[in-house]
């Protein structure tokens, strides 16, 4: 594990009850870059691997579906919108103090394969395939036990808030 909870909510702007990162397990850059000098551009082919365990008492469940408890998909495409934040980590100059503003702007495409269930144990990929400015485009996908439950690409914005 590369970070643990307490590091991820010290980078992630998100908190409960919309926080669905628990561990990031990898951040994997395609080439060697300065990492004292901010360049986005350094996000291209990055690969964010994360974890997610989805609790039973998921206040969402009560609703979405009482009995037959379901992760809603917006959920899981959010999942992958918050991991791809860490795509920056090693990009910004000091992740344990830098304050992110972030917002997913669109969704391209996505799929729901299968259910996710309460107790289940998510993995999270996220590859950065575009940067324009502080805008980037991504990959994701969610699998559990292997297999993939759902897909999506979107299109989010990141900026240092100084």
């Amino acid at each position: 594990m590369l970070l643990g909870k307490e590091e991820v909510i010290g980078f992630l702007p998100h908190r409960d009850p919309f926080l669905f990162i628990d561990s990031i397990e990898s951040v994997t850059y395609v080439k060697e870059f300065d990492r004292t000098t901010y360049d986005p551009k350094n996000m291209l082919g990055a690969v964010v691997v994360a974890h997610y365990h989805v609790p039973e008492d998921l206040e969402i469940f009560k609703g979405h579906f009482p009995g037959n408890p379901i992760l809603p998909g917006v959920i899981q495409t959010e999942m992958t919108a918050q991991a791809s934040t860490f795509a920056l980590y090693d990009v910004v100059k000091d992740p344990k103090t830098t304050k992110l503003d972030v917002a997913l702007l669109n969704v391209t495409s996505a799929k729901y394969r299968k259910p996710v269930r309460p107790g289940m144990d998510l993995t999270i990929e996220v590859s950065c395939n575009r940067v324009r400015g502080s805008m980037m485009s991504y990959d994701g996908k969610i699998m559990a036990d292997g297999e993939v439950v759902s897909e999506a690409t979107f299109m989010a914005t990141v900026n240092i808030i100084q």
